[in-house]
This record gives structure tokens, sequence and C-alpha cells, in this order.
């Protein structure tokens, strides 16, 4: 008898991260596959084809039925399954039909989503949104996405690229010129991208080079100069925050992307900061959960399974 199954695919500038996963959220193949973006739409839609026969492929001789595919993908997706922006870390992305074209293409349920929105999912279906119906994603990466859930799904908005919170403006007046054309927007102070400029402007003369990950190494062991970077990047966080919330009102808000793997050291000093720049109706009594995400590369792969598994209704 034949194991019921959907495939779901992460897609990101750098890597591809697809996986063949059951309605239990069990993983039955994954796989991380650098993604051939710069050659152009044609042949990453021709890649994207690949991986999903190779994986049918698989499933036929494991005796693994697969129903349908679901696809989280970077840039921001509209209702239809559109890509109707994109940066430049997929060119020529913007504007492909992705959803209608991989279906003629595939013979298949096709489910597109925003990458962001897919890995909220994800903490809906098996992490840290699990404990919720409703709460604020957040992901710090190259840049700053972000999901509303409402009912344990994404609210999309009028055309369904809600959740560009990485731009809201926090520094209008010289501010930082973002990749979206306007400057001051959120993500060119609290992304990975930011950290990793506020460290090279704010490291003092003759020290050694910092990553992020040594800035936060040296921090851990008492060194000044880092812990004052981590204090600064803790509040450039906090303040994008404190303006969500106080448009949203949210239960709780799950952070996710690489620096979150700092836990509390992090962590507790954003909600620190967000305490203070926040009014107190609204983040205390009850106290307002600020947690990290818990699926980690694994959350947008698993939220594009699980929209296609509420896609097919059969499993």
């Amino acid at each position: 008898m034949s194991q019921a199954a959907v495939i779901g695919i992460d897609l990101g500038g750098t890597n591809m991260k697809a996986g063949i996963v059951t309605k239990s959220g069990t993983i039955l193949r994954y796989d991380t596959i650098p993604t051939r973006a710069q050659a152009g739409k044609d042949a990453l839609l021709d890649q994207i084809v690949e991986v999903i026969s190779m994986y049918r492929s698989y499933a036929q001789s494991s005796q693994i039925e697969i129903s349908a595919i679901g696809i989280g993908t970077a840039g921001y997706v509209n209702r239809e399954g559109v890509i109707g922006f994109a940066t430049d870390n997929l060119p020529g992305w913007s504007g492909t039909r992705l959803r209608e074209e991989l279906e003629l293409k595939c013979g298949m349920p096709i489910v597109v989503d925003n990458d962001v929105n897919a890995m909220a999912m994800g903490e809906v279906w098996l992490g840290a949104g699990r404990h919720w119906d409703d709460f604020l994603c957040i992901t710090l990466g190259t840049g700053i996405g972000g999901c509303l859930i409402e009912k344990k799904m994404p609210y999309r908005g009028r055309t369904g690229y809600a959740g560009a919170y990485g731009h809201q403006i926090v520094q209008q007046l010289e501010g930082f010129p973002c990749t979206c054309g306007l400057s001051g927007c959120w993500e060119q102070y609290a992304s990975v991208t930011a950290l990793k400029r506020l460290i090279g402007e704010m490291t003092q003369e003759g020290m050694e080079p910092q990553t992020p990950e040594t800035l936060f190494a040296r921090a851990r062991s008492g060194g000044e100069v880092e812990l004052h970077i981590v204090e600064r990047y803790a509040q450039y966080i906090a303040i994008g925050l404190a303006n969500l919330i106080h448009a949203f009102n949210p239960t709780a808000i799950v952070i996710g992307g690489a620096v979150t793997q700092q836990g509390e050291f992090l962590f507790e000093r954003i909600r620190s900061y967000v305490s203070r720049c926040t009014m107190n109706v609204y983040v205390e009594s009850p106290k307002l959960p600020i947690v990290p995400a818990e699926l980690g590369d694994l959350a947008g792969m698993f939220g594009a399974a699980y929209l296609a598994l509420m896609e097919d209704q059969s499993i």
C-alpha cells in the first residue's frame, strides 16, 4: 500500500530546500540544492521541474503517492501564484506566472506563496506558532520579511503582498537607501545585512574583522565593543517591532532567521527594548510573548508542504 505525501519546496536565491512530507510532518526525503538563479528565469523553472521529476520518480519507486506540490519563493506573490516583484537575487523572476507554468509542466496541483508566508505556516504547523491561532511572524535575513497569521492562515491583503514589514520607514531623513528604491527602511537597520554593516561601522580601528558569529561570541565573553554593537542591533529590531505591535496588537511574535540562534542572549535584549518603546498596555498584562522560531532552515519547506496538504483535502 502506498504512503500519501506532498512535495514542499523552499526557493531562495542561494539554495532550494526540498522535501517529501507526510500529513503527520514526517520527512521521507530532504535535499538542499544550489539554486541556478543567476542563469535566469527559464533555467530556474527547468531546475524546479527537474527536482519535482526527481522526487516523483523516487516516490514511485518507494511506494509513495505524491498528490500536490507547495512552493515558497522569494519575491512578492499574488493570489494567483504570480511573482509580482523579485529582487536581483532571482534575476528575471518578476512577472513569472509560477503556479500556472508549473502546473502545465508537471500536471499536478501546485500551491505558490511567498517564502515568509511559507515559513510562518511551517511554524503554525510544527513550530513555535502551534501554540497560537494568531501571531506575527518576522524573519531577519538578507532582508526582513513578515507574515500576520490570523486563525492559523496568512493575512494576504488586497493583492496578496501583505507582510513587507521590512519596508516600514524608520529613518526617513538621511536614511540608508534600500533595494526597494526607498530610503530608511527597517531592513536597512535590523536585517543580517544591516548587522554586517553596523559591525563595520562600529568596529574600532585595529580590531580584527568580524562576522555576526564572531561578534556574538565575543559579546558573550564580555567584549565591550561587541556588546555595544549587539545592544544597538537589538534596539533597531525593537523599533520595528514596536511599530508592528502598535499596529496589530498581536497575540505573540515569532522571529526566525540565523541570528535567532543566539537565543536568550539576543532575545532578552529585544524584549527589553520593545518594552521601552511600546505603550505598556500593548506588552503587559498579559506579557506579550516574543520568541524564536523553532524549525530553523526547515520552516519554509515544511510550510510549503503544509500549504500543499491543505490544497489536497484527500490526504
